[in-house]
């Protein structure tokens, strides 16, 4: 490893992300020219080597230290010159630092304390001005006509010991022409100046310090939440500067892959994807978005791509100071995606001194395809299941999920999205997709093939648990939901999956710590994360803060037949009857089936004091036990013999409730078959005591289900003989002649 001793001088643009924001085009175009025709030739001038740009900064190295002040003070006084023509508001101010110092040479890039302190003692030089280092100072010190204001000696990031630095003055003779209007000797004139800039320099470092101080505390105080310990970061959403739409899911999935690579290290808090895409259109200040989200730092950064070219701007700022703790600019090719990626997390890492166990390093330089098409897809699908919000949307995100794998079956990412869909599918019985127990299967492949390719896959594990808590597996499920917050520590959806499998697992305390972590990553949740987390506290006994989750989830979502249930039954512990009526009343509006029966099936892997309370709840608000109300006379029940006669060897012919027509047989050997306009099912059926008990695959998680069935009498559906209620329906039917 070579080392070396140099003059490093960094620059950085002052205010650049608000410049930006007015105008990005015109800023990236002042920032070029003032490269082109300011910098680069004053860096040739002086014989030094431009190491590279850094987003909006510059790196340059010098042999000989006074080379790189004297480049510093003309590229301020050209700027000087060169602004009064330009409106205030949209200057390029340059902030420039000096260090001598020793590097570290890795090709032609430089590392190195040499380089840090040059970009430490940058930030503290105002704009349009320059700052140097102590090491500087006492090489240049009587060699160049400028003067120093010393600011002391400085704690800075990343550096042990304090540094002494100084400002630069880069036009004495301005300052010593207003000395000359006095008529007082040549050696009071060097006494006074002596005192005075002591005085001054003293004032200046301590008023700088205790600003800085002064303005920390106060961003601190505008905080939403108090700051982690750990160093807290949000990734905001890329903007996609390319003039093309099309491109918009790049940025996004930008976005989205670097906040899923820092969820995986365990020293660092950062903000859940939810959270900082809602603030794509909120808060245009960094400090004003670092304060509603409650982190320290906040990455933001452009992306543009031409063809196979890519341009990516990322910026990392301490949203405390306001100070950029590190900028690049990459211009790539495409295919060099995950080498920005992999490059932008490393150096976020390094910046924030994090330290990475063996296997967070290994994670986070996995590459997730080798097929950049296949990885396109991929982003593309997360970009629609961000929020799942109709069956055309499940479609196209299964769809692109599909494509990825079929140019990358070894892409575990994308088998772990289709397994998440199939899950969701599953557990609410969206059956316009797939069957429950399609989708189930599907659910189960998906994660395991996930797993079979990443073990440490931590959306695999998060569908594993589910999967694992219905089927009754509950030390397993919480085994591999744990596993998922271990391999992804940062991840909101991996959290708040383990405080549901905590809380319906009797572990109602743990349950609600993790959701509430859960919810501090993910501030801004999805109306689904709300449901979630208002079914978590309800689940845990925590009405209070269930309701207002639940209520906020259910105007969001209206069709979601599980806000109202909840409302339903925490509006009835509240002692709210007349909310609780209402709740209920909309629940049976949207899905007039509903009814204790078919709740009690569906939650049968629940504990039992936990259904038996969550049925309470929704009976005391008037939930029915039956299908639309249905009761049943005692003395119209088809019961023992008569009902085994009705399914030996005979069909069904008749109609829903609904108005769906159907026929179901059923032979004698105990086998049914069903069949409507949408449904075509096999099963079997058996009576027990005076119920007809029903098992279809895939319903009702495979249990066998009872229901009764009586003589009809309703008016409604007179050309019936007899009415079957069941947990899920209620059918009017004739056997068939």
């Amino acid at each position: 490893m070579e080392r070396r001793l140099a003059a490093i001088l960094i620059a950085d643009v002052a205010g650049y992300s608000r410049l930006s924001q007015i105008d990005e085009e015109a800023t990236r175009r002042a920032f070029q020219a003032d490269m082109d025709e300011i910098f680069r030739p004053k860096i040739a001038d002086h014989h030094g080597r431009l190491v590279k740009t850094m987003g909006d900064g510059v790196l340059v190295e010098f042999h000989s230290v006074v080379n790189a002040l004297q480049c510093a003070t003309e590229i301020q006084r050209e700027k000087a010159l060169r602004q009064p023509s330009v409106p205030p508001d949209r200057r390029l101010e340059f902030r420039i630092g000096v260090n001598l110092g020793d590097v570290i040479v890795e090709g032609d890039d430089i590392q190195g304390d040499g380089v840090n302190i040059a970009h430490r003692i940058q930030t503290l030089a105002e704009p349009g001005g320059i700052a140097i280092s102590g090491t500087t100072y006492d090489q240049v010190k009587s060699k160049l006509n400028v003067d120093y204001v010393s600011l002391g000696k400085q704690k800075v990031r990343s550096i042990a010991e304090p540094i002494r630095v100084y400002r630069v003055v880069i036009d004495p003779n301005a300052v010593r022409s207003r000395f000359r209007r006095f008529k007082i000797s040549l050696r009071r004139l060097v006494a006074l100046a002596a005192i005075l800039l002591i005085v001054v320099g003293s004032a200046v470092a301590y008023r700088w310090r205790a600003w800085d101080f002064v303005q920390t505390q106060k961003a601190v105080e505008r905080f939403a939440y108090p700051l982690p310990e750990k160093p807290s970061v949000a990734v905001l959403p890329f903007i996609n500067v390319s003039g093309d739409s099309e491109q918009d899911h790049l940025a996004e999935g930008l976005t989205d892959d670097l906040i899923t690579e820092l969820s995986k290290v365990s020293g660092l808090f950062v903000i859940a994807r939810h959270s900082v895409f809602a603030m794509k259109n909120g808060a245009a200040k960094i400090q004003d978005v670092a304060a509603e989200l409650g982190v320290h730092y906040v990455l933001e950064g452009t992306l543009q791509r031409a063809g196979p070219r890519l341009r990516i701007n990322v910026k990392l700022i301490d949203a405390l100071t306001g100070l950029s703790m590190w900028a690049e600019r990459y211009d790539r090719q495409f295919a060099d995606l995950f080498a920005v990626q992999d490059d932008v997390t490393g150096k976020i890492i390094s910046a924030l001194e994090v330290e990475l166990s063996d296997g967070e390093r290994s994670q986070i330089e996995r590459i997730p395809s080798d097929n950049l098409e296949a990885y396109d897809y991929y982003m593309r699908a997360e970009q629609e299941g961000l929020i799942y919000g109709d069956v055309d949307t499940y479609r196209r995100t299964l769809s692109y999920y599909q494509k990825a794998i079929d140019l990358d079956p070894n892409f575990a990412d994308a088998h772990a999205g289709i397994a998440r869909v199939a899950v969701d599918v599953w557990r609410n019985d969206y059956n316009f997709l797939w069957s429950a127990a399609v989708a189930r299967k599907i659910a189960y492949d998906a994660a395991g093939q996930a797993l079979r390719l990443d073990r440490d896959n931590a959306r695999a594990h998060t569908v594993l648990a589910l999967l694992q808590l219905v089927d009754g597996r509950d030390a397993e499920a919480r085994d591999s939901a744990e596993r998922a917050v271990e391999v992804q520590p940062n991840s909101a959806e991996a959290a708040g999956n383990l405080a549901l499998i905590l809380a319906q697992t009797g572990e109602h305390e743990d349950a609600i710590a993790e959701m509430e972590r859960a919810l501090r990553l993910d501030p801004s949740p999805s109306p689904n994360f709300r449901l979630l987390a208002g079914i978590v506290f309800y689940t845990a006994r925590d009405i209070e803060r269930a309701i207002p989750l639940m209520q906020t989830a259910s105007d969001a979502l209206p069709n979601a037949e599980a806000g109202q249930e909840y409302l339903t039954a925490a509006y009835s512990f509240q002692g709210d009857s007349i909310r609780a009526s209402q709740a209920k009343a909309r629940l049976l509006a949207q899905f007039p089936e509903s009814n204790l029966k078919y709740y009690g099936y569906l939650y049968d892997y629940w504990r039992e004091d936990d259904l038996e309370r969550h049925l309470t709840g929704l009976r005391s608000a008037g939930v029915p036990e039956w299908p639309f109300g249905f009761v049943g006379e005692q003395a119209d029940q088809i019961a023992g013999g008569a009902l085994r006669e009705l399914i030996n060897d005979r069909s069904w012919v008749g109609k829903h409730k609904n108005g769906t027509a159907f026929v179901q047989f059923f032979d004698k050997a105990g086998n049914t078959a069903y069949r409507s306009a949408n449904t075509n099912i096999t099963g079997t059926v058996e009576v027990q005591g005076d119920s007809l008990c029903e098992r279809f695959s895939g319903y009702f998680l495979d249990r066998m289900v009872c229901g009764r069935v009586y003589k009809n009498r309703d008016a409604d559906h007179t050309d019936s003989q007899y009415v079957h209620v069941t947990p899920q329906a209620l059918k009017f039917f004739s056997p068939a002649p």
